[in-house]
């Protein structure tokens, strides 16, 4: 008996867990309310020029993510609802933990628990909290002229970024940022892990383009504006971006 209620309550567990997934997957994904979404700066090098350019960050430095995504969603469904309210967040203090590198899938699983939960103990946001949270780790470009890999999560709805602390970068830093922001609603990459190259077609923003090359601008999913099939370069700002159809029908924008 006691064998057979422990099964019992484990089955109770896994019924719970699909259910809750489920009906995040829809709530997120089905475009009739708003998102909240709340941005978490963290000093990810602990240097002053860093802490100095999280100082200056409001709302307003994120506000063009916001209208992007507005603009895109529109152009795919007839949407009343603002599809998302993005806000500041006061700074974390604490990077979050960073995957396994080349990590087995209990390994992947395992941090991805301890990311949901480290997020759950480090929202610093007053009042309820948001839907998505994203963790925005930002470094001095003075000192690095590289980060490192950021990643969004559908399960928890959180996502890391690591961005450079610069004016000059904030645009880009916030292309990166819508990007993590649509894997969290469960879009999926569209680029060559291997070298970051788009992936024709799905990662093309004008796939049937003739000259296919260059392209002028970027699939959101596929990261970069393909120049030639063994070039692609980094978008300067939204603009310069779009959601294609593969990724809208990822989200539930498109049929």
């Amino acid at each position: 008996m006691l064998r057979k209620f422990r099964i019992l309550i484990a089955l109770l567990i896994l019924l719970f867990v699909a259910s809750s997934a489920a009906l995040t997957r829809f709530r997120t994904t089905n475009w009739d309310n708003t998102l909240y979404v709340s941005i978490y700066p963290v000093n990810g090098d602990q240097r002053p020029a860093t802490r100095a350019y999280i100082s200056s960050l409001s709302e307003a430095s994120f506000a063009d993510i916001e209208q992007y995504l507005a603009r895109q969603a529109l152009a795919w469904r007839d949407i009343q609802e603002k599809p998302f309210e993005i806000s500041l967040a006061p700074e974390v203090t604490e990077k979050p933990p960073m995957p396994p590198q080349n990590g087995n899938v209990l390994q992947i699983m395992y941090w991805s628990l301890k990311m949901r939960y480290w997020a759950w103990t480090h929202n610093s946001q007053p009042g309820p909290a948001p839907d998505i949270q994203l963790y925005t780790v930002y470094y001095d470009p003075a000192v690095y002229s590289q980060v490192g890999h950021s990643f969004g999560l559908q399960k928890g709805l959180v996502g890391v970024v690591n961005a450079f602390a610069s004016r000059a970068e904030g645009k880009r830093n916030n292309v990166v940022i819508a990007h993590e922001l649509l894997h969290t609603l469960g879009a999926t990459d569209k680029y060559d892990l291997a070298n970051n190259q788009p992936l024709y077609p799905l990662g093309y923003a004008d796939p049937e383009q003739q000259p296919l090359y260059p392209q002028k601008r970027a699939e959101l999913m596929g990261g970069r504006i393909p120049l030639s099939p063994q070039q692609a370069k980094q978008p300067d700002h939204l603009r310069q971006t779009l959601i294609s159809n593969a990724t809208a029908i990822e989200i539930g924008l498109a049929d």
